[in-house]
């Protein structure tokens, strides 16, 4: 990473925490500087690299702005924002999971005709070391067998842009299994969605994955408002 991407890294990450925020201008070039400890040139080129996303914009006698979310233009971007939520960004994580939803449930009813048995044998691999995992109280490796798991589903759906279209989650999905993960009822769930999302690609039967798959977003959905958004009662 150049120095140029560090600082665009930095200022970034400002913005995600809300203390940069849309629709009002950055400090100057030469404080921005002064606060980095790095040239002016190094700044310029930083805000180069953010305005290549669209994360910001120059506009003519107020000086570079923050462009709110919906004007991005980088997923990653999009994504990374939304991992944080912030009030003033406007970022809705259940928008995300909307999104997901409709990549998950395509993917495994394409997986439900096209699916080897390859693919079979490594979901059941997935789904025994989240069972392991669970049993130990290793959130970490219950986490890793669950993106495994989904990831495969993506291959397996035989389709090349299928993955690619699902690869930028994958940082947010982390995050968020780990905030629910730790709680073994969850896990005790995912686990259970999982096998019967095995069953129905181990059948072929496309409509039997889409419901199992819907299932498994519905109980994501409300782990993500009981343990992320609301905390818990």
């Amino acid at each position: 990473m150049t120095l140029a991407e560090s600082i665009a890294e930095r200022l970034f990450q400002e913005i995600i925490d809300g203390r940069l925020t849309p629709s009002r201008p950055l400090p100057p070039e030469g404080e921005l500087a002064g606060s980095y400890g790095v040239s002016r040139l190094t700044i310029r080129e930083a805000i180069r690299i953010l305005r290549t996303q669209n994360v910001v914009r120059i506009r003519r006698g107020r000086g570079t702005e923050v462009n709110p979310p919906e004007e991005w233009t980088s997923l990653e971007a999009v994504v990374r924002a939304s991992a944080t939520p912030s009030k003033n960004l406007g970022l809705v994580p259940e928008r995300l999971l909307e999104a997901r939803r409709m990549i998950e449930i395509g993917a495994v009813q394409l997986a439900a005709e096209r699916r080897s048995e390859d693919d079979l044998v490594q979901l059941g691999v997935q789904l025994k070391e989240m069972r392991a995992a669970s049993a130990d109280g290793d959130v970490t490796r219950f986490v890793d067998a669950d993106i495994r798991f989904h990831d495969v589903i993506m291959h397996a759906s035989g389709n090349v842009f299928v993955p690619l279209l699902f690869g930028p989650f994958g940082p947010l999905l982390i995050e968020a299994r780990r905030q629910t993960s730790a709680v073994p009822e969850i896990q005790r769930n995912a686990i259970e969605e999982h096998a019967k999302i095995i069953s129905a690609l181990t059948a072929g039967d496309s409509e039997m994955a889409r419901l199992a798959m819907e299932a498994h977003m519905r109980q994501t959905q409300r782990d993500l408002r009981q343990h992320v958004l609301d905390g818990p009662e």
